[in-house]
């Protein structure tokens, strides 16, 4: 096995020249917006074709079968050079995954190698109109039909699915069960009768979200992934141990900070813009500290989450006030600007957060439940 400071040089080397040969596709986050939907995919494939997708999965499944570390370096190169580190994160990091964790043979062989390749693009059916930040809620049904389930159900904030082939899904196995207990974890075809995709618009102009509506569509045995009801428990392990996406943000926000502190020496009011630079550079470091204990101490997840979010709200405007008149043009920093505050939303809302933080770490009263 090649060694981890080999392993890192080689990876720049091959993201470099991806670089200047227009082959790399730019860092986007967790969200692939439908306009570099096939760079990412003509990028994904040159990483294959390179080794460098999936390095820590199996050889047998595509992958090179590389340590989870070697994984972290690759991810660690490419938020250094502003790049994506794979095309698909629901494919990649949710689905692909869960399906190593928990698959068949059969699954393992059917979905991992295509979704490297990007022959299979994923999207996620968790969240619903009722049930977002309380997922436990959800009301989709998977009720046994013959030898597989009919799926019954709407769901929202699904990111991708106006491109994707297959799903994770979510559904309530057992009606007559509360909460997390009862829902199963499914792998759904997109292309199933009974499904309607409707993109969202959003105030960016994209539309990155979609709602899915999912009427009597047939789900066959093989679809089911883990055990029955038991899906909670896939759904959450998955990003248990993501030490690539910690190690990633903590490169990214320094890249944002240094690029704001560039921004900041040849402002008309210097002491102040670097003033607020330096503030956000130091709450940058400490959120990047606070992600990496997260794997040690679960509690902490809902706090790195909301100082993520709020954080990104204002290193965004920052980042439009230090261009100072031009910042009012549409410009490379209006999106990010006007993205932001939808963080605000996605993962699990701001104020879900609070109370999380409030309840988990600080030992305050529970939110009163309805």
């Amino acid at each position: 096995m090649i060694d981890l400071d080999s392993f890192t040089d080689e990876a720049g080397s091959f993201i470099d020249d991806a670089v200047a040969e227009g082959l790399a596709c730019p860092a986007y986050g967790a969200i692939l917006p439908p306009k570099l939907y096939d760079q990412a995919r003509t990028w994904q494939r040159h990483c294959r074709r390179g080794g460098y997708a999936g390095v820590h999965w199996p050889t047998e499944y595509g992958g090179r079968g590389l340590s989870a570390d070697h994984y972290v370096r690759w991810s660690v190169a490419c938020a250094e050079r502003g790049v994506a580190p794979y095309a698909n994160f629901q494919g990649f990091v949710l689905a692909g995954a869960a399906i190593l964790k928990y698959g068949t043979e059969q699954q393992k062989q059917q979905f991992l190698a295509p979704t490297l390749s990007a022959d299979i693009t994923w999207c996620q059916l968790f969240s619903e109109p009722d049930s977002g930040s309380d997922l436990a809620s959800l009301s989709t049904t998977a009720t046994v039909d013959g030898d597989g389930w009919a799926v019954t159900g709407q769901k929202v904030w699904s990111s991708t699915a106006q491109f994707a082939q297959w799903a994770i899904l979510l559904a309530r196995t057992d009606p007559g069960a509360t909460n997390h207990r009862g829902i199963s974890f499914f792998l759904f075809d997109m292309t199933t009768d009974g499904v309607d995709v409707r993109p969202l618009r959003q105030m960016t102009g994209e539309s990155e979200f979609c709602e899915v509506f999912i009427d009597g569509a047939r789900i066959e045995a093989d679809g089911l992934l883990g055990p029955l009801h038991g899906g909670w428990g896939v759904a959450t392990s998955v990003l248990a141990d993501e030490r690539a996406g910690v190690a990633s943000t903590r490169t990214g926000l320094r890249r944002q900070t240094d690029s704001l502190r560039l921004a900041a020496a040849g402002h008309d009011q210097v002491h102040a813009a670097e003033a607020r630079v330096m503030a956000l550079s130091a709450e940058s470091e400490a959120i990047g500290h606070l992600f990496g204990r997260v794997g040690g101490d679960p509690r902490l997840g809902p706090l790195s989450k909301l100082g993520r979010t709020e954080l990104a709200s204002r290193m965004t405007a920052a980042e439009l006030d230090l261009q100072g008149a031009k910042g009012m043009l549409v410009g490379d920093a209006t999106e990010p600007f006007l993205y932001a505050p939808g963080m605000r939303l996605a993962g699990g809302t701001s104020e879900i957060q609070r109370n999380l933080v409030g309840e988990r770490l600080l030992g305050l009263p529970r939110e009163p439940r309805r």
